[in-house]
């Protein structure tokens, strides 16, 4: 009777424990998958969440925090990609960075801002919803890469605070790539990260559902094509570290596409082909990347949308080549007539969502590659401050980091239009309320 017993314990053992491990998203067939069914999913950015519970007002802080993610659930969006921490502190490329820091001296972790991170990742988990997380940043409203070489004195403190141009900016970031304690200084924060237990939920942060995938940076460009050979042993390096510390989560690098690759496929490519990577992504900016100019969104719609269908179309190639699913996972458009106003229409940009959508669609319903969509960004129930261009310390937290005006990019609670449309997508036949296929 007691071996039957000890039999049936360990069976209900492992069946939970089976249970609990196929919660996580995993790829197969090129595609995303949870409990062995698609996951297709049209999330948003949200890189500001881990900071939202460290607010001492509760209203401003976990109130705030639990409110925007019952919003989101309710609209349909479950995926949300946000930045594990900021480094160092002070001025950087002559702009503020996000604050406080999850490292603000070199080497010296201030692990009381992991606890915001534990916060959210425990209410996302109670709503299903799952997380990818970006552990650094090639562009200095965070830190990151810049912060890295500073500490390292490859860059003095004056460069590092003053206004850099695009040349010297890139000549400065590209030189990461080479510089061996930046990069270990880069694994010592990646470590510490991946080492982490849950404060809220008891779980290793490498045994918790909640989290989809761990993404080396947001945006990690070469910069420079001398960098190209270190950048690529960099990414193989980190994702084959990640890999050992973790096998349950999945690995992506956080690139643009091949606008972050000197503009090379091939590259864009090889970097994804290795099997740590486990899918790819893109990202896309019609400001940044001038294809309007000035304000004159509405009279480039068309071009606009055009480029982005264009621009999904190689990477898709790629991902079916590859034979690994293909995530947008940054896009956004000021709001008509470039206003950073809540109350000012947000027509073209709707636009734009929509034809992104629409391929989003197509390859759900076709099991194809583009397998999801996080716009940028949610700017939650924030506003902007009248008269005043720019984040400063003490102001709500929302979607446009501290270098832009805020509103530029940010999607508020009040975007009836645009949250009319991500229903339409998320609630239709052949969508459960997860984003996922019914079959």
């Amino acid at each position: 009777m007691q071996r039957f017993f000890t039999t049936l314990f360990l069976v209900l053992m492992c069946s939970l424990s089976s249970s609990a491990q196929s919660a996580f998203v995993k790829v197969k067939g090129g595609a995303f998958q949870i409990n062995n069914k698609p996951y297709y999913y049209i999330g948003t950015n949200y890189w500001y969440g881990g900071l939202l519970a460290l607010e001492k007002s509760e209203g401003r802080g976990k109130a705030r925090l639990r409110k925007e993610l019952d919003f989101m659930k309710e609209q349909g969006v479950n995926n949300l990609r946000v930045l594990v921490g900021a480094e160092g502190r002070g001025l950087v490329n002559g702009v503020e960075r996000v604050k406080p820091a999850l490292q603000p001296d070199q080497g010296e972790f201030n692990d009381a801002i992991l606890e915001g991170l534990d916060f959210l990742l425990a209410e996302m988990g109670k709503r299903k919803m799952y997380a990818v997380l970006f552990l650094s940043n090639n562009w200095e409203w965070s830190g990151g890469f810049l912060q890295y070489l500073n500490w390292n004195k490859v860059i003095s403190d004056s460069t590092m605070q003053s206004k850099m141009n695009w040349d010297d900016l890139r000549d400065n970031t590209s030189k990461f790539y080479s510089c061996g304690a930046c990069k270990a200084d880069y694994e010592r924060q990646l470590r510490h990260v991946l080492s982490r237990v849950n404060k809220y939920t008891g779980k290793k942060y490498t045994e918790d559902p909640a989290i989809m995938a761990w993404e080396l940076a947001n945006e990690p460009r070469p910069m420079r094509t001398t960098a190209v050979p270190a950048y690529k042993q960099w990414i193989v390096s980190v994702t084959k570290l990640i890999r050992k510390l973790d096998k349950n989560h999945l690995i992506t690098l956080g690139t643009e596409g091949i606008m972050g690759t000197d503009e090379s496929a091939d590259l864009f490519r090889e970097i994804h082909a290795p099997g740590e990577v486990d899918y790819l992504t893109l990202h896309i900016w019609p400001k940044n990347w001038g294809w309007f100019k000035d304000t004159s969104i509405a009279e480039s719609l068309s071009q606009v949308i055009s480029r982005t269908q264009d621009y999904i179309g190689i990477h898709e190639k790629i991902a079916l080549q590859l034979n690994k699913p293909l995530v947008v996972e940054e896009f956004g458009l000021p709001r008509d007539g470039h206003s950073f106003s809540p109350s000012s229409a947000t027509t073209c940009r709707d636009q734009v969502y929509k034809a992104i959508f629409d391929i989003w669609k197509e390859s759900r319903e076709q099991n194809g590659r583009v397998a999801g969509c996080n716009f940028w960004t949610f700017g939650g129930t924030a506003r902007p401050k009248e008269g005043q261009l720019f984040w400063k310390e003490g102001d709500d937290l929302m979607g446009d980091p501290p270098q832009e005006e805020q509103g530029l990019n940010s999607v508020f609670d009040s975007d009836t239009s645009t949250w009319n449309l991500v229903r339409s997508y998320l609630k239709g036949p052949g969508v459960s309320s997860f984003g996922k296929n019914k079959h």
